[in-house]
């Protein structure tokens, strides 16, 4: 799979099939953060949610010595949508 190929598919999952099933990922996250935080008693804010599914992906990317293709497309799909939260451009309403 080319790094073009990645990314795209990464984009139709982020920018649609996901958007459709869960909302955007700023509201999606948000309700996770919300979550783990009465979970483990801690403050977890949405971008934190993002960069721990991303080391889930990347916990899955080991166990399979890098031949999951899908963790690597979710892996670069989590990486977009933390950083469309954290680099959020004062409250643009962002359309991917």
């Amino acid at each position: 799979m080319t790094r073009r190929k990645l990314l795209e598919k990464a984009a139709a999952i982020v920018c649609e099939d996901r958007n459709q099933q869960y909302g955007h990922p700023e509201n999606n996250f948000r309700h996770i953060a919300d979550l783990w935080t009465a979970y483990l008693d801690e403050l977890i804010t949405p971008t934190d949610v993002a960069c721990m599914l991303a080391l889930l992906k990347v916990a899955r990317i080991h166990a399979t010595d890098g031949k999951s293709a899908d963790s690597w497309v979710d892996l670069a799909g989590y990486a977009a949508c933390g950083a469309e939260i954290a680099l959020d451009d004062e409250g643009e309403d962002v359309q991917c």
